[in-house]
């Protein structure tokens, strides 16, 4: 079997609203065999994967799949459930899948649902892998396989803290995105989106960060203050610490300026001779180590998060309790195999370390790993409670007195954390500081909250729930308007007018479409931006009040979105177009695509469809939110019917737009007044116009702040560049639109009928990715129309070979009664747009289907610029030879 690809969707996507992975997979010769008729396939497979017997698979009830199994099923199906069954050994909760054949007889898709990208992606290989071997009965080492899965699995995961949060936000419906691979999370879109990095947020400066790090500044800060702290000196050797230690007194604490999670941190020191082991241990983490007086008492840990302690918890540090039989080491090894135990932060508790700390603090009290303590007897193997290192929790927070409580909250502020771990030393944290000399130890960022979520003893805490009530409070948003739109023509004409209108409310709009991402009026990336990447550079940017996002089926069916929830998704049109690629064959299957932007709208938000297009009773049956239809006919029987049960529309009667809202009809304008359609000459415009009107209803803009937006929404460069842009070059007229499709033709031409002009004139060409059957379509419809063709092509032929595209439009042009001399094949663009101008006649509309736009403006402009220069000369000449 051999992988051909893998795809990660992290967001909604065709496939799933989960996130998934894609496989592409031949299974080679096995196409012809099912796995019942391999020698001991089934009976190895179960065996070493029992967990297989649970599986449903589509017989929809636990041991479904073994009975497919039995009766005899193929192995890209085995593949497909093996790959859930890894992942779940890997510790994810997975259980949707989905295999089909993409191309007889072997090449099929695994679709799967991921938790854990990296690992995902690592058990789809290692599925192959262990089928193939069994398969062919080969050995395989199964525990090392799992191991390394294991292993991917933890060092890929979120921390317990990000994860926390990350879960939290979902459960809520905040969107929340991991950026890279770390413990960094966006949360929220636009100008209400906030970073948290484990659990530091965006708020804290880099100072205040730099404060909590440096361990003897911050006990200054806190002293100031008349916040108890322990009394203490910065040293630089050896021999400054040891003079340290006689003037501070003994008992003391020995720890680096600025190491976390109890690294180099000796206590308890009660002589010079452990006051130098301790600095050489201090020293190999900081050149500068703090020496300060020991404050007896438990260890506890205080969360506060926004000016509020959200929980207490007591740390302790890794021990075992003697039986009498087992040495130290063995009674670790013990006690590692506690299922609650996992490498660094994969389970509540970490597995205990038996290092050369840990050997310290047993020479300490005269043991050693080997030694043998008596049954009941409590060996201590740090001398701090971090859970990192092996320690417990136990739940303090409704034992903490109010005053350490208000103690705790103050040196936060001091400090400048909106979330703080305030370490605190003290004998009861239920009695007051002042009483009880205990004092607070330090004051961390970034606190790990695996204690809080996870105590050994005692009650969980939702802490992320404290920590987004925080950065969300009640009433705040955490997300801006977001409309997306698809379609198969009209989409960047419509995405633009609604960001325009947007904007004339004073709202900051954020773009994608195919001419870039645009935030506000600036162009921050040139280009065709209609995927979900370029979405989610919108939706991160802190300046958008609100998104419009042209989302093109490419990036759908390739990547999925790139957002959550759209307040409004709109569907234009679905027509014959990008048919044979990345799977899509019929027109159900392009409406299938793009109704995911319907599916993916909030349950309170509103899906808007072309009620009058082929596919629109399809579409109308994948919504699941609210819905507004928009149609050029009052009459529409859906929209008849969707008025009549109380929904929402907008439609034309007669030359007026009408957005009706259950009983209440309102006027919006006439088609002839605005500008894109040329006093209502171009159909496809008046489409987008519904559309557009459709999608600003829904966002609550009043219809005055609409029709001042369909008014000053202008078919030039700068409103709507590349769509109907006509220039004026005196005697004859010019205009470049991006149609690229059959409908786009038809709807070009519609418009160019309606005109005045005494011959028209095509500059055609079409995308090489195009069926043959769809590029000659276009080469006819225009035979029919155009006085003249120059026939061009791309510089991307995607996939084509020079002159294959160009030939089949010219064999579509040729089934018309065109005249053979009328029509020239010049394959660059503006080559043969310039050679359209200098042979204009009077009276011409010049029209080019480009494909790249600037340069075309470019030459138009200075081929105009030309014109007016020697009309002005002849004028002068005129003028000299009458005079």
């Amino acid at each position: 079997m051999q992988i051909y690809s893998i795809q990660c969707f992290s967001g909604r996507n065709i496939y799933s609203h989960k996130p998934v992975v894609k496989m592409v997979l031949n299974i080679g010769d096995y196409y012809k065999t099912t796995t019942k008729d391999i020698p001991g396939f089934n009976e190895k497979l179960i065996k070493l994967f029992p967990g297989l017997g649970k599986h449903h698979c589509s017989l929809g009830y636990e041991g479904g799949f073994l009975e497919r199994l039995k009766e005899g099923t193929y192995i890209g199906h085995v593949t497909e459930h093996l790959i859930l069954e890894l992942q779940c050994l890997t510790g994810s909760n997975v259980n949707y899948g989905k295999t089909r054949v993409i191309m007889e007889p072997s090449l099929y898709y695994i679709v799967y649902q991921y938790e854990n990208e990296k690992c995902a992606v690592e058990c789809g290989r290692a599925a192959v892998d262990i089928v193939t071997c069994l398969a062919e009965g080969k050995e395989i080492d199964i525990d090392t396989i799992l191991h390394n899965l294991k292993k991917v699995a933890i060092e890929s995961e979120m921390g317990p803290s990000t994860k926390s949060i990350y879960d939290e936000a979902r459960r809520r419906g905040i969107p929340v995105t991991r950026i890279g691979n770390e413990s960094l999370l966006q949360l929220g879109y636009g100008k209400y989106r906030r970073l948290i990095e484990a659990s530091l947020s965006d708020a804290p400066s880099c100072i205040n960060v730099d404060i909590a790090g440096n361990k003897h500044l911050t006990k200054q800060i806190l002293m100031d203050s008349n916040i108890p702290v322990p009394f203490g000196e910065l040293v630089y050797t050896e021999e400054s610490a040891v003079a340290a230690a006689r003037e501070i007194g003994f008992p003391l604490v020995l720890k680096p300026y600025n190491a976390n999670q109890g690294k180099g941190v000796t206590l308890d020191i009660r002589n010079e001779d452990q006051v130098r082991r301790a600095y050489r241990e201090a020293a190999k983490y900081c050149n500068t180590v703090i020496v300060e007086r020991y404050i007896p008492g438990k260890d506890y840990r205080v969360l506060v998060v926004g000016g509020k302690v959200a929980a207490v918890a007591e740390r302790r540090p890794p021990m075992v309790t003697g039986d009498g039989v087992h040495t130290v080491k063995e009674l670790v090894d013990i006690e590692n195999m506690n299922p609650l135990r996992g490498d660094d932060h994969e389970k509540p508790l970490t597995k205990i370390k038996l290092d050369e700390v840990a050997r310290q603090v047993l020479a300490k009290y005269g043991m050693d790993e080997n030694y043998v303590p008596e049954p009941g007897k409590t060996v201590r193997l740090r001398e701090n409670g971090n859970l990192s290192t092996g320690g417990t929790a136990k739940d303090c927070t409704d034992l903490i007195h109010p005053y350490n409580c208000a103690l705790a909250v103050k040196a936060a502020e001091l400090i400048g954390l909106d979330i703080a771990g305030i370490d605190i030393t003290a004998e009861d944290i239920s009695v007051p500081l002042n009483s009880t000399n205990g004092a607070i130890i330090e004051v961390n960022a970034a606190p790990g909250l695996r204690m809080h979520l996870y105590p050994t003893e005692g009650k969980k805490r939702n802490i992320a729930g404290d920590i987004l009530d925080m950065m969300f409070p009640e009433g705040k948003p955490f997300t801006i308007p977001i409309i997306s739109v698809t379609g198969t023509n009209g989409k960047t004409t419509t995405t633009r007018l609604i960001r325009h209108t947007l904007s004339l409310t004073g709202k900051v709009v954020g773009m994608t479409s195919t001419s870039g991402i645009y935030i506000g009026d600036e162009c921050i990336l040139k280009g065709d931006n209609t995927g979900p990447i370029s979405a989610r550079m919108v939706l991160s940017d802190s300046r958008v009040e609100a998104a419009v996002l042209e989302t093109a089926r490419g990036g759908i069916v390739r990547k999925g979105l790139g957002y959550d929830l759209a307040d409004v998704g709109v569907v234009i049109n679905v027509s014959d177009d990008h048919l044979g690629l990345d799977g899509i064959e019929t027109l159900e299957d392009l409406a299938f695509a793009k109704s995911l932007v319907l599916e993916a709208v909030k349950p309170d938000g509103y899906a808007v469809i072309n009620a009058d297009d082929e596919m629109a009773e399809y579409m109308i049956s994948r919504v699941r939110s609210r819905m507004v239809l928009f149609s050029r006919s009052p009459d529409n029987p859906l929209v008849v019917s969707h008025i009549g049960s109380g929904g929402k529309a907008v439609y034309m009667e007669g030359s007026s737009i009408y957005i009706c809202n259950g009983k209440v009809r309102s006027f919006v304008m006439n088609v002839e007044d605005i500008p894109i359609t040329f006093g209502g000459m171009v159909d496809c415009n008046i489409e987008n116009s519904l559309a557009a009107v459709s999608a600003l209803f829904s966002v609550n803009v009043s219809i005055s702040a609409i029709r001042k937006g369909l008014r000053s929404f202008k078919p030039d460069t700068v409103s709507n560049p590349g769509r109907f842009n006509l220039f004026d070059m005196g005697n004859f007229k010019v205009m470049l639109d991006y149609g690229h499709n059959p409908a786009g033709y038809k709807a070009l031409i519609k418009f160019l009928q309606k005109t005045d002009a005494k011959r028209l004139v095509g500059i055609i060409g079409v995308p090489g990715d195009r069926l043959d059957r769809n590029i000659r379509e276009v080469g006819e419809i225009c035979g029919k129309v155009f006085s003249n063709i120059y026939i061009k092509e791309d510089r991307d032929l995607r996939g084509r070979k020079p002159g294959e595209v160009a030939d089949i439009l010219y064999e579509g042009v040729m089934k018309s009664p065109i005249e053979k001399e009328n029509v020239k094949i010049i394959r660059n663009e503006l080559e043969a747009l310039e050679t359209a101008m200098l042979d204009a006649q009077p009276g011409d509309m010049i029209v080019m289907l480009y494909e790249e736009f600037e340069p075309a403006v470019e030459l138009v402009s200075r081929f105009a610029h030309e014109l007016e220069k020697n009309s002005l000369c002849t004028d002068l000449e005129v003028k000299e030879h009458v005079g």
